[in-house]
């Protein structure tokens, strides 16, 4: 059997180690049945926790009770923004479930999470006594949570972070963890108004229900020399519903007819009107592969933000749109940006 050890940073990157991986477990594959069958619950972490960290070093890995077969193995960003598409790579690689073994990229919610007790560094939480302090800002589209529970009284701040983030998993799921959770914290003192963590579920499906289907928000300010800025921005917008769109294609189209504080009017303000339906046609044939996030105009240039699985092509597949701009030079650049960095100020 194959035996892994810890990458160096001139070995080979994510992809390449997805693949070494299901090479090997298609390899070790009885082996490990064997040990399921068994309860080696050690024997397992020794071989199955250095080939997830041959995928990246930083990756999570569990080995849980399935939702259709007997085991799922998760292997998951653990809520990192810059890992999510490894996560989701390693996991559209997988052969298909059987009997046995499922594969996930990430936690998902446990309808019966008020009956378990999570083990965080030696220390047992009965998750019936978490007590949650929630809070929506005004026109936040996330929920800022205050935990406490009993046991925190004798935890250090870190365990008592990580024991409510994995709380939180396990009763939301950690995709909607990072789509409706906004500021956690974790205290030794129950919140002012804490309810039960029970409730969190209801409180998250009352706040998706007034944001349902396709919305745009219009956003002003300045550029950091001052001059005005127009943006338009996908409304939530969040990089866990694109998990393989980690490829940032910066659109710059330059424009003539502006006012005095340099956003487009007239001939410029219809042409790119024009050119933005065209380019969202472009990229609704691009079959799910690519998204706008947002547009913004400044000084005589508006920039449309995309982003794209890259083995879609997107660029490619756009070159000839952005080409035919003719109200001065287009320009476009490509980049890798898993955590969407570049839009970060518009992230929900």
């Amino acid at each position: 059997m194959r035996l892994f050890g810890r990458k160096s940073e001139a070995d080979a990157g994510p992809a390449e180690g997805i693949g070494e991986f299901w090479t090997w477990w298609a390899e070790a594959r009885p082996e490990l049945d064997a040990m399921v069958a068994a309860g080696e619950t050690d024997r397992l972490a020794e071989l199955i926790g250095p080939a997830v960290q041959a995928v990246h070093p930083s990756l999570v890995w569990e080995i849980t009770a399935g939702l259709s077969a007997n085991r799922a193995l998760v292997v998951t960003a653990a809520g990192d923004p810059e890992l999510r598409a490894v996560a989701h790579r390693w996991a559209a690689a997988a052969p298909a479930a059987d009997a046995l073994w499922e594969f996930h990229p990430s936690r998902w919610a446990n309808l019966q999470a008020m009956e378990l007790t999570l083990d965080v560094d030696g220390y047992e939480l009965t998750l019936d006594k978490l007590m949650l302090g929630l809070r929506v800002p005004h026109g936040s589209l996330r929920i800022e949570v205050i935990a406490y529970h009993p046991s925190f009284t004798i935890m250090d701040d870190d365990t008592r972070t990580e024991a409510t983030m994995l709380a939180l998993d396990w009763i939301l799921g950690e995709d909607d963890v990072a789509r409706w959770v906004g500021d956690v914290s974790a205290s030794a003192f129950e919140p002012i108004d804490a309810v039960p963590a029970v409730h969190l579920p209801g409180v998250v499906a009352d706040l998706a229900s007034g944001h349902q289907g396709e919305q745009w928000a219009l956003m002003e300010g300045e550029t950091a020399t001052g001059a005005r800025l127009s943006a338009t921005v996908r409304y939530p917008l969040r990089p866990v519903d694109y998990p393989l769109f980690d490829r940032h294609i910066t659109i710059t189209l330059p424009y003539t007819h502006r006012d005095g504080d340099g956003l487009p009017i007239g001939p410029s303000l219809e042409a790119l009107g024009d050119f933005e339906k065209r380019l969202a046609g472009q990229i609704g044939r691009l079959t799910g592969s690519a998204v706008l996030a947002a547009h913004m105009s400044a000084e005589g240039q508006r920039t449309f933000h995309v982003y794209a699985d890259p083995a879609g092509d997107a660029a490619a597949h756009l070159a000839k749109l952005i080409a035919s701009w003719k109200d001065g030079h287009p320009r476009t650049d490509v980049a890798d940006d898993p955590g969407w960095i570049m839009i970060s100020p518009f992230l929900s």
